[in-house]
């Protein structure tokens, strides 16, 4: 059954008394979510059509005048076969969730979100918008201290980092509750408080109380990981959350791990002023990226005054008195680091244990997290997971698409398999490194007759007039068909450049539609232009607006 959303003005509401009284005939004619408001003279609600005649009649019985000729029909929804107190209950609360819920509520399900501590999820709160615009400050007084401009003198003070940290969290606090609270009341979802944990396969605990739902979205997302190095636990360490709660900068800094989350911050610490040292068990940096890109990536910091060591197996972590130490050996040679600060930086896990899934017949795997299928479908088929609680594609974005798609799964609107082959990633470190589609090696292994253009970052106007010029460059291109199949980039402003190679991978773009459109000159975005023109010419004997 096909349940509409109205919108029915209504004459004689003059307190909220009405309000409660038009309400009350509403939802006796089988109206739900109904919300009336005096001050607007109007009822939104929603009601099978075949019962819109019967809430007219209701409202006129309670003496208040409902006007037949305005009233608007504002959506449709499908009508749920209920099976338990709501359509759809999500564990967790941060862009998974809230994308389901939103979706949910406007297609008419009763929905509820359980939330154990802060609103929000990891983006808002812990990760993308405080380290961001903590790394914006940190870029800024790197190039107040260091830039390449002869004849600029400039320079940057001490790092007040309280005083970042408390504008920091205003930001965060500001978008959370515009971002994520707000909605609760405007979408009309349940929040409710409380750790959630599953009796049985359509039943969680919150607070003592059972809680029935047709279908469930687990989205509890992750936590950092800390490694099984010998004395870590015994040391106060690091991580990007605590991290990013700092009030003064540290003279020294050690980083274990040197992935996106090690390699931003490990910069920002830098730029602030900070010793640091970057390490890592593998020989190169981001090693299931290009090697020309952790080739660039790697020049890059070291060319800034980062400490980085590769190849390193972790023998033990110390601290005495303020001084903590990190014992490494390289090609078996010992070597001891010494910080005032450690930062772990070694991964993240999924925040699982404590939601008994066993109980849900929910089968997880070695790291903990929730096995799904190509319907983000648990073991359980009630029971879906989405975003970083299922270890996948570790971005806001991605968990944001994959709660939409559960919204539609879970309650029978349509079914969706994620595609997730188009997924831009983005490590915003300067410069930068964004990636979408097929590597090389990819390529290979999936069959195709593959052709590549490498160009350095020299080779783009823009990074010249910028005088920075270590990055690159990197497309993989079907010989067969000449269709871009992969783009990778290590430059400044690369997360934006980045789009408009996705939109060249997801949509069958060839390296002669790129040759043959127009880019922007004196900006990155031209560099894919450049590469692709690689491909046929030697763009070094170009004029500087030959392409």
């Amino acid at each position: 059954m096909t349940v509409n959303q109205y919108k029915l003005p209504v004459q004689g509401m003059t307190c909220t008394g009405c309000e409660e009284h038009v309400t009350e005939a509403l939802e006796q004619a089988g109206a739900k979510n109904v919300s009336a408001n005096f001050r607007r003279g109007e009822a939104i609600f929603q009601l099978s059509e075949d019962w819109i005649d019967q809430a007219k009649q209701n409202i006129e019985e309670t003496g208040y005048h409902p006007d037949e000729e305005e009233i608007q029909t504002t959506g449709s929804f499908v009508a749920f076969d209920r099976d338990g107190d709501y359509d759809l209950l999500i564990v967790g609360s941060g862009g998974a969730a809230f994308s389901a819920a939103i979706k949910a509520s406007e297609n008419g399900a009763k929905v509820a979100m359980v939330e154990r501590g802060t609103v929000g999820g990891t983006c808002v709160n812990i990760g993308c918008v405080p380290s961001k615009t903590m790394l914006r400050a940190g870029d800024i007084n790197g190039l107040a201290q260091n830039h390449p401009f002869n004849g600029l003198q400039t320079g940057a003070g001490g790092v007040n980092l309280a005083k970042l940290t408390e504008q920091k969290d205003e930001l965060v606090s500001q978008m959370r509750q515009e971002k994520y609270i707000n909605l609760i009341d405007e979408y009309g979802f349940d929040l409710i408080r409380g750790e959630a944990s599953f009796v049985d396969e359509k039943t969680i605990q919150v607070n003592g109380e059972h809680i029935t739902a047709k279908s469930f979205l687990i989205a509890t997302g992750a936590n950092p990981a800390v490694p099984d190095i010998p004395g870590l636990k015994d040391v106060d360490y690091l991580t990007s959350t605590t991290a990013l709660e700092l009030k003064e900068v540290p003279k020294r800094l050690a980083v274990i791990g040197s992935g996106y989350i090690a390699a931003e911050l490990g910069q920002m610490f830098h730029n602030f002023g900070t010793d640091v040292t970057l390490m890592q068990r593998s020989e190169r940096l981001f090693k299931t990226y290009e090697p020309e890109v952790s080739d660039a990536i790697d020049e890059a910091l070291r060319e800034q005054g980062i400490n980085l060591i590769t190849g390193v197996t972790y023998q033990k972590v110390e601290q005495n008195g303020d001084t903590k130490s990190v014992t490494i050996e390289v090609n078996g040679e010992k070597q001891v680091i010494e910080a005032d600060q450690i930062l772990v930086a070694t991964g993240r896990k999924p925040n699982t244990e404590s939601l008994n899934l066993e109980a849900a017949s929910v089968k997880t795997g070695k790291k903990g997290e929730v096995l799904t299928n190509e319907f983000l479908q648990t073991t359980n088929d009630r029971i879906y997971a989405a975003g970083d609680v299922t270890l996948g594609s570790q971005f806001v974005y991605v968990a944001a698409y994959e709660g939409g798609i559960v919204a539609d799964n879970a309650l029978g609107v349509t079914k969706r398999k994620i595609d997730l082959r188009f997924v831009p990633g983005v490590t915003f470190t300067n410069p930068s490194i964004a990636t979408v589609g097929l590597t090389e090696q990819q390529a290979k292994a999936k069959g195709y007759d593959v052709k590549t253009s490498v160009l350095p970052l020299d080779a783009v106007p823009r990074a010249l007039v910028n005088q920075e010029t270590t990055g690159v460059y990197k497309l993989i291109v079907d010989g067969q068909t000449r269709k871009l199949i992969g783009a990778h980039i290590v430059s400044e402003n690369a997360g934006d450049v980045i789009y408009t190679a996705t939109l060249a991978v997801q949509f069958g773009l060839t390296i002669d539609d790129l040759t043959n459109s127009f880019a922007p000159y004196l900006t990155m975005a031209e560099g894919l232009k450049l590469a692709a023109l690689t491909f046929d010419k030697d763009v070094s004997k170009l004029s500087c607006c030959a392409g």
